[in-house]
């Protein structure tokens, strides 16, 4: 089996290629833009196997594409290059037109034009697998049911937006043109290597220099809290046992608020350094951003039942070891902060320059 990856370099990505090489012998070809995002450092033991392979393109340009289908092909493709900062998508919105919408449109016609070269089984079990979020159903109130397959759409940032209408072509090219895809919405990722300006990076970098925690509004915001590498094996999963016209909506069941994800890693960051405790008065409540949606949540039943998948870290186990691992690869973010800290030289907080750009004099 050979297995074509976009945006294999980014945080998810390289989750599951690293999965795909662990647990199996599938080949694997990574496209990846390279952008400001992405880790190639997470894929260096893959770079040493045969079975890894790298193409640096981006997924807007549908002829390269299409030569990179057709110079690979691949069994399935799993589709994870996008933009998926939230806060970044308020400050430059096109960005996430561009890639998340177009991007996947140039995708599926360069898939479509591939699959039409296919025959028999290959062409049976192809898969094209389309990565998304739970941000497109919008948020919840406390007491509402989490969300699940059929939950409407309600995206309230432009990159919820962005995600949604790349959901609808994968879906339209599926009932329209007969392409075998599936689509799986997931719920909030932490773990290694994911860049430095999300919310659990963020709160262990500067709790270990002793710099404020910043907290949106009253921190009272929701989210579901999945493992990377558990959301890597339920790709993995679905991919190699869904049948095509499938959607999984992947969670933990895991829920917290942002104020008890900012504790959490105060404590841990307080048994690892008690001279410095206690971290938790680092907090600082900040303006929240604009659009914020109270609650996220996801209803996994469906991926249970069907698949028996079920994700292999409690989120105080999986945080812990998150925190051990940016602790030991402090060189690594410390990079990435840096970069981002030099590019926002107005010291702007991402999500609120165009607000302080509008504001009068």
């Amino acid at each position: 089996m050979k297995i074509l990856v976009t945006g294999g370099a980014g945080f998810i990505g390289s989750a599951l290629v690293r999965h795909i090489v662990a647990v199996s012998d599938a080949e694997i070809v990574n496209l990846d833009k390279l952008t400001y995002a992405a880790a190639p450092e997470a894929l260096e033991d893959c770079a040493l196997s045969p079975r890894y392979s790298f193409r640096r393109l981006d997924i807007c340009d549908g002829a390269a594409v299409s030569a990179a289908l057709e110079a690979d092909q691949p069994d399935a493709i799993v589709h994870l290059a996008a933009e998926s900062h939230v806060d970044r998508s308020i400050d430059d919105p096109g960005d996430f037109v561009t890639t998340n919408i177009v991007g996947t449109f140039a995708l599926l016609q360069a898939a479509r034009g591939y699959i039409e070269t296919l025959t028999g089984a290959r062409r049976d079990h192809f898969r094209f697998l389309h990565v998304s979020t739970d941000e497109v159903f919008g948020a919840l109130s406390a007491g509402d049911p989490p969300a699940a397959e059929q939950a409407p759409y309600r995206p309230n940032s432009p990159y919820a937006a962005s995600k949604a209408a790349s959901d609808h072509l994968v879906r339209a090219w599926g009932e329209t043109y007969g392409l075998p895809v599936v689509c799986s919405n997931c719920t909030n990722n932490y773990g290694p290597w994911q860049y430095p300006e999300k919310l659990v990076p963020v709160m262990i970098a500067r709790a270990l220099d002793g710099r404020p925690l910043p907290v949106y509004g009253d921190g009272g915001n929701i989210r579901d809290w999945l493992h990377v590498s558990d959301h890597a094996a339920a790709l993995w999963t679905i991919l190699t046992r869904a049948p095509a016209g499938v959607r999984y909506t992947v969670g933990s069941r895991q829920e917290r608020t942002n104020n008890q994800v900012v504790e959490a890693i105060c404590a841990h960051m307080d048994r690892r350094f008690p001279d410095r405790a206690p971290h938790r008065r680092l907090i600082a409540r900040v303006p929240d951003r604009p659009g914020h949606d109270f609650r996220y949540a996801i209803d996994p039943s469906k991926l249970e039942k069907d698949l028996g998948f079920r994700p292999a870290h409690t989120f105080e186990g999986g945080l812990a070891e998150t925190i051990d691992w940016y602790l030991a690869n402090e060189a690594w973010w410390r990079r990435r902060a840096a970069s981002t800290a030099q590019a926002d030289r107005r010291g702007l907080r991402v999500g609120l320059r165009r607000r302080a750009a509008k504001a009068p004099a």
